[in-house]
């Protein structure tokens, strides 16, 4: 058996559809197109949603929700993520970016207090949650909030 004497089963394949190709064929006139109409004529493209000029379904269902457009997105940081750093360093948004821990664009950065910290770090951030606080407050390290 060779690559090239490959055929799919018998009955797995069907024929493409010929149409226009006159009576005999069974698609032949209106090449399936049925009589008159926008979709019988040649060029006729449909947008998605369209519904024939009917008021589509989603200009009928009611608006809901409302989406604030001043709300400030937090970069989450772990405190189990801030022992990658040595002790007594200094940890900002710059480190945190070279760490690769923080990505893209955000409206400052919380710290969080999940996993346990063991070196002594001076944190800068936007927000500090409780235990985060304590936990970097308990290993020798101090908390600042800047803006």
């Amino acid at each position: 058996m060779e690559l090239n004497s490959l055929k799919p089963k018998k009955g797995a394949r069907h024929a493409k559809k010929r149409v226009g190709r006159g009576p005999g064929s069974g698609h032949g006139k209106t090449s399936s197109r049925g009589e008159k109409g926008q979709k019988s004529r040649s060029g006729y493209k449909s947008k998605p949603g369209f519904e024939g000029g009917q008021m589509p379904l989603q200009r009928r269902l009611p608006k809901r929700g409302f989406t604030n457009i001043f709300k400030k997105e937090h970069a989450v940081v772990n405190v189990a993520d801030l022992e990658r750093f040595d002790s007594g360093a200094t940890v900002d948004e710059g480190a945190l970016r070279t760490a690769g821990l923080i990505k893209g664009r955000n409206d400052g950065i919380k710290i969080l207090g999940d996993g346990n910290l063991t070196k002594k770090l001076t944190v800068q951030a936007t927000k500090f949650s409780a235990s985060a606080r304590r936990q970097i407050e308990a290993a020798g390290g101090s908390c600042q909030e800047i803006e």
